[in-house]
């Protein structure tokens, strides 16, 4: 899987859910690429979320309930994940 198709699955996933109106995905595996831990097809992204539900829970439930979402590509195709809730 390339990056591009990582950000439309995980675009699709997030904004599936009613509670969240936008996400911003930027791509910042660039900034890890000569890191012990860099693996191939493991990509690093930070994830913008626009939800005020989400904002106005703690951010434990709200990390929790992306993690929930994005269980296989975390699994699969994240190595760092980064999310801000705006």
């Amino acid at each position: 899987m390339d990056i591009n198709q990582l950000i439309e699955i995980v675009e699709k996933k997030i904004l599936s859910q009613d509670c969240i109106s936008k996400v911003y995905i930027e791509d910042k595996s660039f900034l890890h690429k000569n890191h012990k831990s860099n693996e191939n097809g493991k990509f690093h992204i930070v994830l913008s979320i626009e939800s005020d539900e989400l904002k106005n829970k703690s951010k434990l439930y709200s990390t929790r309930f992306i993690y929930k979402i994005l269980d296989n590509e975390l699994k699969n195709y994240i190595h760092s994940l980064q999310i801000k809730l705006i």
